[in-house]
């Protein structure tokens, strides 16, 4: 569930809201669902979808279908609810990752259903996708000459849909339609990373349809996407930290923090273009290797503790010119993005580029990858011409709804801090940090079993968090093969 990209200089996370004075359920189709299946489930589900005008002020104009799929409950014991799972990017398919949420709130299906949509804009909800890159474009890319209006012109020109309707406001009456039109009556909302945005808006908007919220590396309403780029420097500064305070890593790679400035500053000054091979075809490519490619593929490594335990090992040998180890990243990351750029621009170019102030943006230029960010939002949203969000987006939700917020101490994306902003006016909140856990605190820990128990009890203070304390850090990889340290001498 992650709030990223599919190039490496494109916008990244979003956020949004407004009113829509609609009723809710005045297109929704005939039930037509079925019997199906999902990537990585047995179980079989229960698919379906409905229609919605595209523009809610045209009720006469285009329709589109919204699709959800259900995930039966094991043994129903509250057939009037259902677990919402609002997914991440902003533009990932909820559907898609069924097998993910699957996972990460087995315990709580035991009881209720587990509900999917994807929102519009992503999946089979009309998705408003752009070319992508296969490995070889990535790897040959040269970010330093990206033409981010020549970009947003051409995936613009592609797609045969008002772009301007595919924000977070018009996708959560989408929700509601789908809610009503499946006769449940209240909802356990589970969010994560961008879905937090969401989760937030349902509270605020539909407080009536839910039981309990789940926020899962939370973005605040305040919060600005460009703000990532200081949570990102604090993830890498994390990394060269935790590899200084143990012992056989720093033994192996003792001026780890000064490669890594070096490599920057020589990717800054002069990109690396040489022939490497493709390391998953073995076929001769070109690599162009820049300082933004170098920190994209870092941070995209960040969110998965298994490939964070790379990191110094890939740094280092990047800083001796050995490249293979960051292609192996590049390799990992390949294909595992499929974000809807369009919904994604929607989102970010609507409602977090038009609230950049002069501090915002001084901010954004104190990171590297938040100067990336900025200058491709500048570039980019003014083509995209998406009508900026009311001003009262961004004010903090209040509400006593029970709500789990859940935070990773190493995300590379929504640190800490921010769950702390987000529940400033929730009256009946518990904020809990995972200390090792990156971003995603469901997937990596127990935090599967404290959102079912908050869906059985309704209550926040029945959950005990200490289960999140477990040390599951992964060693840091010492040579290419292990985690331990050679003998001397070899």
């Amino acid at each position: 569930m992650k709030q990223y990209q599919l190039r490496w200089r494109g916008p990244m996370l979003g956020l949004l809201l407004a009113t829509l004075a609609v009723t809710l359920t005045a297109n929704a189709a005939a039930d037509d669902s079925s019997s199906c299946y999902a990537d990585g489930l047995s179980d079989r589900l229960k698919c379906g979808s409905v229609e919605v005008v595209e523009n809610p002020n045209k009720p006469n104009g285009r329709k589109i279908q919204i699709h959800y799929v259900v995930i039966p409950a094991i043994k129903n014991q509250a057939p009037q609810e259902a677990i919402l799972g609002i997914a991440g990017g902003p533009g990932q398919s909820a559907i898609d990752n069924a097998a993910s949420f699957e996972r990460m709130l087995s315990k709580a299906r035991q009881h209720r259903d587990i509900l999917l949509i994807d929102q519009r804009g992503t999946g089979e909800s009309n998705k408003l996708a752009c070319a992508g890159q296969d490995l070889s474009d990535i790897l040959k890319l040269n970010d330093d000459a990206f033409d981010s209006v020549k970009e947003a012109r051409e995936c613009k020109a592609k797609l045969d849909a008002d772009v301007t309707q595919y924000g977070s406001e018009q996708a959560l009456h989408d929700f509601e339609v789908v809610r009503q039109h499946l006769g449940y009556e209240k909802l356990h909302l589970y969010g994560v990373s961008y879905g937090t945005r969401m989760a937030q808006l349902y509270m605020r908007q539909y407080p009536q349809a839910l039981k309990t919220v789940t926020l899962d590396g939370v973005v605040p309403m305040s919060q600005s996407v460009l703000a990532i780029g200081a949570a990102i420097a604090r993830a890498q500064d994390l990394v060269i930290d935790d590899c200084e305070q143990d012992k056989s890593c720093q033994a192996t790679y003792p001026k780890l923090r000064q490669e890594f400035t070096q490599v920057q500053a020589a990717l800054a000054e002069y990109p690396v273009m040489e022939k490497v091979h493709n390391p998953v075809t073995g076929d001769t490519a070109l690599l162009t290797l820049t300082r933004d490619k170098f920190l994209g593929a870092l941070r995209l490594a960040l969110y998965s503790p298994a490939v964070r335990s790379l990191l110094p090992f890939t740094i280092h040998q990047t800083y001796r010119k050995n490249y293979q180890p960051l292609l192996g990243l590049l390799a990992m990351q390949d294909g595992s993005l499929d974000l809807a750029m369009g919904m994604h621009a929607a989102v970010v170019c609507g409602e977090d580029w038009p609230r950049l102030t002069a501090a915002l943006r001084e901010e954004a230029a104190r990171s590297v990858m938040g100067q990336m960010m900025l200058k491709s939002l500048d570039e980019s949203c003014p083509i995209w011409g998406i009508p900026a969000v009311d001003k009262a987006f961004g004010a903090p939700i209040s509400s006593d709804i029970p709500t789990l917020l859940l935070s990773g101490e190493k995300d590379p994306a929504t640190p800490p801090k921010w769950a702390e902003m987000a529940m400033q006016k929730m009256t009946n909140a518990r904020h809990l940090i995972s200390p090792y856990a990156t971003h995603n605190v469901a997937a990596q820990s127990c935090a599967g079993d404290l959102i079912a128990t908050l869906v059985e009890t309704d209550d926040v203070n029945a959950i005990d968090g200490e289960c999140l304390k477990k040390d599951v850090r992964r060693s840091f990889y010492l040579n290419a093969s292990t985690v331990e340290p050679l003998p001397e001498g070899k």
